[in-house]
Protein backbone atom coordinates (compact mmCIF):
# COMPACT_ATOMS: atom_id res chain seq x y z
CA UNK A 1 0.00 0.00 0.00
CA UNK A 2 3.06 1.97 0.16
CA UNK A 3 3.86 1.28 -3.37
CA UNK A 4 0.27 2.08 -4.64
CA UNK A 5 -0.27 4.91 -2.38
CA UNK A 6 2.90 6.81 -3.31
CA UNK A 7 2.12 6.27 -7.00
CA UNK A 8 -1.21 8.07 -6.25
CA UNK A 9 0.33 10.48 -4.73
CA UNK A 10 2.96 11.05 -7.28
CA UNK A 11 0.85 11.63 -10.07
CA UNK A 12 -1.70 13.91 -7.82
CA UNK A 13 1.52 16.02 -6.93
CA UNK A 14 2.89 16.54 -10.66
CA UNK A 15 -0.64 17.73 -11.73
CA UNK A 16 -1.27 20.31 -8.78
CA UNK A 17 2.41 21.19 -9.21
CA UNK A 18 2.20 21.93 -12.91
CA UNK A 19 -1.44 23.53 -12.59
CA UNK A 20 0.43 25.85 -9.91
CA UNK A 21 4.13 26.58 -11.82
CA UNK A 22 1.67 27.60 -14.95
CA UNK A 23 -0.32 30.12 -12.71
CA UNK A 24 -3.66 27.86 -12.81
CA UNK A 25 -3.55 26.97 -9.35
CA UNK A 26 -7.54 27.94 -9.66
CA UNK A 27 -8.09 24.79 -11.05
CA UNK A 28 -6.78 23.02 -7.67
CA UNK A 29 -10.10 21.96 -6.26
CA UNK A 30 -11.20 19.79 -9.53
CA UNK A 31 -8.19 17.81 -9.15
CA UNK A 32 -8.98 17.32 -5.40
CA UNK A 33 -13.06 16.10 -6.61
CA UNK A 34 -11.34 13.61 -8.94
CA UNK A 35 -8.89 12.29 -6.16
CA UNK A 36 -11.93 12.07 -3.86
CA UNK A 37 -14.34 10.60 -6.16
CA UNK A 38 -11.78 7.93 -7.37
CA UNK A 39 -11.59 6.85 -3.40
CA UNK A 40 -15.04 6.35 -3.04
CA UNK A 41 -15.42 4.20 -5.74
CA UNK A 42 -12.67 1.92 -5.16
CA UNK A 43 -14.24 1.78 -1.50
CA UNK A 44 -17.56 0.76 -2.80
CA UNK A 45 -16.13 -1.29 -5.31
CA UNK A 46 -13.96 -2.91 -2.13
CA UNK A 47 -16.78 -3.18 -0.16
CA UNK A 48 -19.65 -4.65 -2.57
CA UNK A 49 -17.19 -7.14 -3.46
CA UNK A 50 -16.74 -8.01 0.11
CA UNK A 51 -20.27 -8.05 1.46
CA UNK A 52 -21.42 -10.43 -1.85
CA UNK A 53 -18.71 -13.20 -1.39
CA UNK A 54 -19.84 -13.42 2.68
CA UNK A 55 -23.09 -14.82 1.06
CA UNK A 56 -21.92 -17.51 -1.24
CA UNK A 57 -21.56 -21.12 -0.22
CA UNK A 58 -18.63 -22.51 0.96
CA UNK A 59 -17.47 -23.41 -2.08
CA UNK A 60 -18.19 -20.62 -4.22
CA UNK A 61 -16.49 -18.41 -1.76
CA UNK A 62 -13.26 -20.50 -2.54
CA UNK A 63 -13.61 -20.36 -5.88
CA UNK A 64 -14.66 -16.25 -5.85
CA UNK A 65 -11.20 -15.78 -3.41
CA UNK A 66 -9.01 -18.09 -6.68
CA UNK A 67 -10.90 -15.72 -8.63
CA UNK A 68 -10.26 -12.86 -6.75
CA UNK A 69 -6.50 -13.82 -6.20
CA UNK A 70 -5.59 -14.19 -9.84
CA UNK A 71 -7.17 -10.71 -10.64
CA UNK A 72 -5.05 -9.36 -7.62
CA UNK A 73 -1.81 -11.49 -9.13
CA UNK A 74 -2.59 -9.66 -12.97
CA UNK A 75 -3.09 -6.63 -11.20
CA UNK A 76 0.07 -6.28 -9.41
CA UNK A 77 2.03 -7.75 -12.08
CA UNK A 78 1.00 -4.94 -14.84
CA UNK A 79 1.26 -2.62 -11.76
CA UNK A 80 4.82 -2.92 -11.63
CA UNK A 81 5.53 -3.82 -15.28
CA UNK A 82 3.82 -0.39 -16.24
CA UNK A 83 5.46 1.96 -14.23
CA UNK A 84 8.75 0.40 -15.19
CA UNK A 85 8.11 1.61 -18.63
CA UNK A 86 6.60 4.88 -17.92
CA UNK A 87 8.13 5.88 -15.05
CA UNK A 88 10.61 7.62 -17.66
CA UNK A 89 7.95 9.68 -19.50
CA UNK A 90 4.65 10.15 -17.05
CA UNK A 91 5.46 13.62 -16.30
CA UNK A 92 5.58 14.73 -19.67
CA UNK A 93 2.32 12.73 -20.19
CA UNK A 94 0.38 13.87 -17.54
CA UNK A 95 1.32 17.25 -18.74
CA UNK A 96 0.27 17.29 -21.82
CA UNK A 97 -3.34 15.59 -20.65
CA UNK A 98 -3.73 18.02 -18.05
CA UNK A 99 -3.02 20.92 -21.24
CA UNK A 100 -5.67 18.98 -23.52
CA UNK A 101 -8.17 18.88 -20.70
CA UNK A 102 -8.00 22.76 -20.07
CA UNK A 103 -8.56 23.61 -23.49
CA UNK A 104 -11.61 21.52 -24.03
CA UNK A 105 -15.10 23.08 -24.12
CA UNK A 106 -15.48 21.31 -20.48
CA UNK A 107 -13.20 21.96 -18.81
CA UNK A 108 -13.65 21.48 -15.24
CA UNK A 109 -14.95 17.96 -15.97
CA UNK A 110 -12.62 17.08 -18.25
CA UNK A 111 -9.69 18.08 -15.99
CA UNK A 112 -11.92 16.18 -12.75
CA UNK A 113 -12.17 12.87 -15.07
CA UNK A 114 -8.10 12.39 -15.83
CA UNK A 115 -7.43 13.25 -12.25
CA UNK A 116 -10.41 10.60 -11.37
CA UNK A 117 -9.03 8.06 -13.99
CA UNK A 118 -5.51 8.08 -13.15
CA UNK A 119 -6.18 7.62 -9.45
CA UNK A 120 -9.19 5.63 -9.64
CA UNK A 121 -6.98 3.02 -11.39
CA UNK A 122 -4.54 2.71 -8.66
CA UNK A 123 -7.61 2.54 -6.16
CA UNK A 124 -8.53 -0.53 -8.04
CA UNK A 125 -5.89 -1.93 -8.25
CA UNK A 126 -5.09 -1.68 -4.29
CA UNK A 127 -8.77 -3.14 -3.59
CA UNK A 128 -7.95 -6.27 -5.64
CA UNK A 129 -4.94 -6.68 -4.11
CA UNK A 130 -6.15 -5.93 -0.66
CA UNK A 131 -9.66 -8.13 -0.71
CA UNK A 132 -6.80 -11.29 -2.21
CA UNK A 133 -4.57 -10.60 1.12
CA UNK A 134 -7.72 -10.38 3.61
CA UNK A 135 -8.71 -13.76 2.24
CA UNK A 136 -5.55 -15.61 3.03
CA UNK A 137 -4.67 -13.60 6.50
CA UNK A 138 -6.71 -13.01 9.38
CA UNK A 139 -6.06 -10.56 12.82
CA UNK A 140 -5.97 -7.11 12.29
CA UNK A 141 -2.06 -6.43 11.46
CA UNK A 142 -2.98 -6.64 7.63
CA UNK A 143 -5.60 -4.19 7.56
CA UNK A 144 -3.71 -1.44 9.77
CA UNK A 145 -0.20 -2.12 7.98
CA UNK A 146 -2.45 -1.21 4.86
CA UNK A 147 -3.29 1.95 6.82
CA UNK A 148 0.10 2.49 7.99
CA UNK A 149 1.45 2.36 4.01
CA UNK A 150 -1.57 4.47 3.25
CA UNK A 151 -0.80 7.19 5.95
CA UNK A 152 3.35 7.21 5.26
CA UNK A 153 2.50 7.99 1.42
CA UNK A 154 0.64 10.63 1.62
CA UNK A 155 2.98 12.16 4.09
CA UNK A 156 5.89 11.09 1.80
CA UNK A 157 3.78 12.15 -1.47
CA UNK A 158 3.25 15.69 0.26
CA UNK A 159 7.01 16.25 0.97
CA UNK A 160 7.91 15.73 -2.42
CA UNK A 161 5.19 18.10 -3.35
CA UNK A 162 6.36 20.81 -1.34
CA UNK A 163 9.93 20.26 -2.35
CA UNK A 164 10.77 18.92 1.08
CA UNK A 165 11.75 15.64 0.59
CA UNK A 166 13.89 13.73 -2.21
CA UNK A 167 14.00 10.49 -2.71
CA UNK A 168 15.50 8.34 -5.71
CA UNK A 169 12.16 6.97 -7.10
CA UNK A 170 14.11 4.76 -9.69
CA UNK A 171 15.60 2.47 -6.89
CA UNK A 172 12.22 2.54 -5.09
CA UNK A 173 10.30 1.71 -7.94
CA UNK A 174 12.59 -1.37 -8.86
CA UNK A 175 12.94 -2.37 -4.61
CA UNK A 176 9.25 -2.43 -4.14
CA UNK A 177 8.30 -3.90 -7.61
CA UNK A 178 10.70 -7.09 -6.84
CA UNK A 179 8.92 -7.45 -3.24
CA UNK A 180 5.32 -7.01 -4.85
CA UNK A 181 6.31 -9.52 -7.08
CA UNK A 182 7.06 -12.21 -4.77
CA UNK A 183 3.52 -10.87 -3.09
CA UNK A 184 1.94 -11.77 -5.87
CA UNK A 185 3.97 -15.33 -6.18
CA UNK A 186 2.22 -15.85 -2.74
CA UNK A 187 -0.95 -15.13 -3.75
CA UNK A 188 -0.77 -17.16 -7.15
CA UNK A 189 -0.02 -20.20 -4.48
CA UNK A 190 -3.02 -18.97 -2.32
CA UNK A 191 -5.11 -19.39 -4.81
CA UNK A 192 -4.50 -22.61 -6.35
CA UNK A 193 -5.28 -23.80 -3.00
CA UNK A 194 -8.54 -22.02 -3.41
CA UNK A 195 -9.16 -23.73 -6.51
CA UNK A 196 -8.61 -27.26 -4.99
CA UNK A 197 -10.78 -26.30 -1.93
CA UNK A 198 -13.47 -25.62 -4.73
CA UNK A 199 -13.17 -28.89 -5.94
CA UNK A 200 -11.77 -27.28 -9.03
CA UNK A 201 -8.16 -27.94 -9.17
CA UNK A 202 -7.00 -31.87 -7.57
CA UNK A 203 -3.73 -32.11 -9.34
CA UNK A 204 -0.15 -32.08 -7.41
CA UNK A 205 -1.68 -32.33 -4.10
CA UNK A 206 1.05 -34.02 -2.35
CA UNK A 207 2.86 -32.06 0.25
CA UNK A 208 6.12 -30.72 -1.08
CA UNK A 209 7.73 -30.46 2.17
CA UNK A 210 6.91 -29.76 5.84
CA UNK A 211 8.80 -27.27 7.97
CA UNK A 212 5.82 -27.15 10.72
CA UNK A 213 8.35 -28.03 13.52
CA UNK A 214 10.68 -25.26 12.51
CA UNK A 215 8.69 -22.48 11.25
CA UNK A 216 4.91 -22.84 12.16
CA UNK A 217 2.60 -20.55 10.48
CA UNK A 218 1.66 -19.70 14.27
CA UNK A 219 4.83 -18.06 15.07
CA UNK A 220 5.57 -14.55 15.27
CA UNK A 221 7.82 -14.80 12.14
CA UNK A 222 5.46 -17.13 10.62
CA UNK A 223 2.60 -15.16 11.13
CA UNK A 224 4.55 -11.99 9.74
CA UNK A 225 5.60 -14.51 6.78
CA UNK A 226 2.25 -15.65 6.00
CA UNK A 227 0.61 -12.15 6.05
CA UNK A 228 3.05 -10.61 3.76
CA UNK A 229 3.62 -13.48 0.96
CA UNK A 230 1.42 -16.35 2.08
CA UNK A 231 3.72 -18.43 3.41
CA UNK A 232 2.44 -21.82 4.05
CA UNK A 233 4.39 -24.44 6.47
CA UNK A 234 3.25 -27.44 4.35
CA UNK A 235 2.68 -26.27 1.16
CA UNK A 236 1.49 -28.75 -2.24
CA UNK A 237 3.79 -29.76 -5.04
CA UNK A 238 1.26 -27.45 -7.33
CA UNK A 239 1.79 -24.31 -5.24
CA UNK A 240 5.61 -24.69 -4.94
CA UNK A 241 5.83 -25.02 -8.67
CA UNK A 242 3.56 -22.02 -9.56
CA UNK A 243 4.97 -19.86 -6.59
CA UNK A 244 8.51 -20.72 -8.31
CA UNK A 245 7.88 -20.69 -11.60
CA UNK A 246 6.37 -17.14 -11.40
CA UNK A 247 8.85 -15.91 -9.41
CA UNK A 248 11.40 -17.21 -12.58
CA UNK A 249 9.84 -15.55 -15.16
CA UNK A 250 8.24 -12.41 -13.62
CA UNK A 251 12.06 -11.65 -11.89
CA UNK A 252 13.45 -12.26 -15.21
CA UNK A 253 11.66 -9.90 -17.00
CA UNK A 254 11.90 -7.27 -14.34
CA UNK A 255 15.45 -6.72 -13.61
CA UNK A 256 16.70 -7.48 -17.53
CA UNK A 257 17.53 -3.82 -18.64
CA UNK A 258 15.23 -1.91 -20.42
CA UNK A 259 15.95 -1.33 -24.31
CA UNK A 260 16.65 2.43 -25.17
CA UNK A 261 13.80 4.46 -26.08
CA UNK A 262 13.62 4.64 -29.93
CA UNK A 263 14.35 8.48 -30.54
CA UNK A 264 17.79 7.45 -28.45
CA UNK A 265 18.69 4.21 -30.26
CA UNK A 266 18.07 5.95 -33.79
CA UNK A 267 20.96 9.12 -32.66
CA UNK A 268 23.18 6.35 -31.67
CA UNK A 269 23.18 4.93 -35.18
CA UNK A 270 23.17 7.86 -36.52
CA UNK A 271 26.16 9.34 -34.62
CA UNK A 272 27.82 6.29 -35.27
CA UNK A 273 27.03 6.34 -39.65
CA UNK A 274 28.04 10.15 -39.33
CA UNK A 275 31.99 8.90 -37.64
CA UNK A 276 32.19 6.26 -40.02
CA UNK A 277 32.11 8.97 -42.79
Amino acid sequence: MLREGLEAALITGIVATYLTQTGRSGWLPAVWVGVFLAVALSLFVGAGLQLASASFPQKFQELFEAIVGGIAVVVLVMMVFWMRKAARSIKAELHEHIDAALSSDHQTWALIGMVFFAVAREGLESIFFLLAIFQQSTGPEVPLAALAGIVVSAGVGYAIYVGGARINLRLFFRWTGIFILVVAAGILAGAIGNLHEAGIWNGLQTIAYDVSAILPESSLIGTILSGFFNYQEAPTVGQVIAWAGFLAVTLYLFLRPMPAPPALAGAKVGGGANVGA
